[in-house]
């Protein structure tokens, strides 16, 4: 009786827990977060410099470890591991708990920061006096809540992207992307903008920049005190902004062209790089439900829409009214917005009205007629623009985008509801991404409907929510706007059903065409 069998499932037994090898690691990385939360409650280290480097580098090692004893010894190629037996990526127990803690983390990295230590006037204490050292070597500064942050977030795209890089080692688009994203984050988002920082003097000041940052990722940009802020620093201050105005109008519309928007999403954006990295074994937890889709691209639009009203607003609160002094006063601008906006609304309505969903139209109609509308109200009755006060919009953006749904959503929810959430709802850079790659790209994902088996893998683990098994089958190009090109369903496809292409737009999107292998003479459409 001792060898009866008494488990029935068809898929086997369950994964084995961790080796020694990765228990070890775990007590190491274990230790050196614990070195972090006794400097949080106030344990007054003595040699800040030496501890902070400890209790970093034993984090950092524990993850390497632990990444290197999961995978070095294991064939080359994706694998399940067990996802959705364990608490921790299913949803269980333990998800529910890192989350938690996740959004507590945020809650007071936004709003109570001294209560990790941040003192306004006077020596930081706590946790954020622990990052004082290094803060002090690349800006010259005391560290505040948001250099802790940094510094966190940055070691974690570059230890969890070691981890990536073992995992995916099969595949190079993986690998070069993973190295493209962890040299953005450490270099143009952590060390660049700290290390100009020790540019500013009394004559001279710039504001913390993060070069890969673009509107309306930082939809801060062109607040009046950073603008003068650029304006006063000369011929540098002037390039910088020159920049940001260019990344929006020439540079993102050209490269989104060309390699759709997972030139950005995928391979430079630091909220994808930590998605891709620390949150790749949540991404299966996406929602691939037709509802969630629907959600998506209203939720997503409306905050794009948000953040064009005010980010106008804002700008137009600072300009002048005089002709004579100003070449671009209130009205030029509003009227420059207004004839932009209808521009883009008239080129897609009439030259690619027939690629847009139902709801898509409605939606654009109802919104464009909204914001004109509101602009129109503006000139005809001097009403406040967009009804209400420009830092009254301001402030509502930075706290329920920019707070809450960047930050305490986008990462604090990883363990619930996949590491994509603010990629997918709420990011407004992904909106108008998406909407040049929907519609003027040259990107797509081809597929080969005669070769897919319906395993699953693709839709499984398309973090964005795209059930790619559905186009697959079809044999359907497959062109959505979510799609940040992150290349994990070809990656995972068993059988080379996926490839990420760059092509002619001819035939781009169409439906009609489809490929089920012996359905159709494929020499047809070679000889073509």
């Amino acid at each position: 009786m001792s060898n009866f069998q008494r488990n029935m499932s068809l898929t086997g037994e369950p994964p084995k827990t961790i080796n020694t090898q990765q228990k070890i690691a775990s007590a190491i990385g274990l230790i050196g977060l614990a070195l972090l939360f006794l400097a949080l409650f106030n344990l007054d280290f003595p040699n800040k410099t030496l501890w902070l480097s400890v209790s970093l580098g034993m984090i950092a090692a524990g993850t390497i470890w632990f990444s290197i004893a999961a995978y070095a010894n294991k064939h080359e190629g994706i694998k399940n591991d067990g996802i959705y037996f364990k608490s921790l990526t299913s949803r269980g127990f333990w998800a529910w708990i890192l989350g938690i803690l996740l959004t507590l983390f945020y809650m007071v990295l936004y709003w109570f920061p001294q209560y990790l230590g941040l003192v306004q006037d006077g020596d930081n204490k706590g946790l954020v006096a622990l990052f004082d050292p290094l803060s002090k070597l690349l800006n010259g500064g005391p560290a505040s809540q948001w250099f802790l942050y940094g510094t966190l977030y940055t070691m974690a795209i570059l230890a969890f992207g070691v981890k990536f890089l073992l995992k995916y080692r099969n595949n190079n688009y993986e690998k070069l992307r993973t190295f493209s994203v962890m040299f953005f984050q450490l270099g143009f988002a952590f060390l660049i903008p700290e290390l100009m920082l020790r540019l500013n003097s009394a004559s001279f000041s710039l504001p913390y920049y993060d070069l890969k940052n673009i509107w309306p990722l930082n939809y801060y940009n062109f607040e009046q005190y950073r603008v003068d802020e650029f304006v006063s620093a000369g011929d540098i201050g002037l390039g910088l902004l020159i920049f940001g105005i260019a990344s929006i109008f020439i540079i993102t519309p050209i490269l989104t062209y060309k390699y759709g928007k997972r030139w950005y999403c995928s391979w430079v954006c630091g909220c994808g790089g930590l998605a891709e990295t620390a949150g790749d074994p949540f991404r299966h937890l996406s929602d691939k439900r037709q509802v969630a889709w629907k959600v998506e691209r209203w939720v997503i639009h409306s905050v794009l829409v948000f953040v064009v009203l005010m980010t106008t607003a804002v700008v137009h609160s600072y300009l002048g009214d005089d002709s004579s002094k100003y070449w671009l006063t209130k009205d030029v601008f509003l009227i420059s917005v207004a004839s932009l906006l209808t521009l883009v609304f008239l080129g897609v309505w009439i030259f690619k009205r027939e690629e847009l969903q139902k709801d898509a139209r409605i939606g654009s109609i109802a919104y464009f007629v909204i914001i004109i509308a509101l602009i129109a109200l503006h000139f005809t009755t001097g009403k406040t623009l967009f009804l209400f006060d420009a830092e009254i919009l301001r402030q509502s953006y930075g706290f329920l985008i920019g707070a809450i749904f960047s930050g305490v959503i986008g990462v604090g929810f990883y363990p619930i509801f996949g590491s994509r959430v603010w990629c997918r709802f709420g990011c407004p850079m992904a909106a108008i991404l998406g909407f040049q790659q929907r519609l003027f790209s040259k990107f797509r994902i081809t597929t080969n409907g005669g070769q897919c088996i319906s395993c699953g893998n693709c839709s499984t683990y398309c973090e964005m929510g795209i059930d790619v098994r559905a186009y697959a089958q079809k044999g359907e190009n497959i062109v959505r706007s979510s799609c940040v090109g992150c290349g994990i369903c070809a990656a995972v496809c068993p059988r080379g059903v996926l490839n990420l292409e760059n092509g002619p737009l001819e035939k781009r999107i169409n439906s009609n065409e489809i490929l089920l292998g012996n359905d159709v003479d494929l020499m047809n459409y070679v000889n073509k």
